[in-house]
C-alpha cells in the first residue's frame, strides 16, 4: 500500500512560481512511475506530466518549458516546479503512482489547490 500526500499549493500571481511536492509512504516508491494531473472546475482531469523510476519525464504541451518534474527516491518524494504560471493553470493538482508499463494508476493523493491570479 502506498499513500501519497501533496503539498505546496497556494495563491500566486500571473508569472509567479510554485513547487509542489508529493510525498509517498512505502519503500516501493522507487519502482513506480509518478504522474501529476490537474483538474479545473467543470473540466476533466488532465495529465500534466510523468516521471519514470529512472527519471525520464514527459509533459503536456500546455506546460512544456514552464513545468519541471523531478524525484528524490531516497526521500520518496516527487516534485513539480511550476514557473511562468498563468490563470489557466488554476486547478487542483494530484499526484498518482502506477507500475512501469501499466496505464492504470494504483494510488492517488488528495490534491492540492493552485490558484493563479491575473
Amino acid at each position: 500500500q502506498v499513500q501519497l500526500v501533496e503539498s505546496g499549493g497556494g495563491l500566486v500571481q500571473l508569472g509567479g512560481s510554485l513547487r509542489l511536492s508529493c510525498a509517498a509512504s512505502g519503500s516501493i516508491f522507487s519502482i513506480y512511475t509518478m504522474g501529476w494531473y490537474r483538474q479545473a472546475p467543470g473540466k476533466q482531469r488532465e495529465l500534466v506530466g510523468t516521471i519514470t523510476s529512472g527519471g525520464s519525464t514527459n509533459y503536456a504541451d500546455s506546460v512544456k518549458g514552464r513545468f519541471t518534474m523531478s524525484r528524490d527516491n531516497a526521500k520518496n518524494t516527487v516534485y513539480l516546479q511550476m514557473n511562468s504560471l498563468k490563470p489557466e493553470d488554476t486547478a487542483v493538482y494530484y499526484c498518482g503512482a502506477r507500475r512501469a508499463g501499466s496505464s492504470k494508476y494504483d494510488y492517488w493523493g488528495q490534491g492540492t489547490q493552485v490558484t493563479v491570479s491575473s
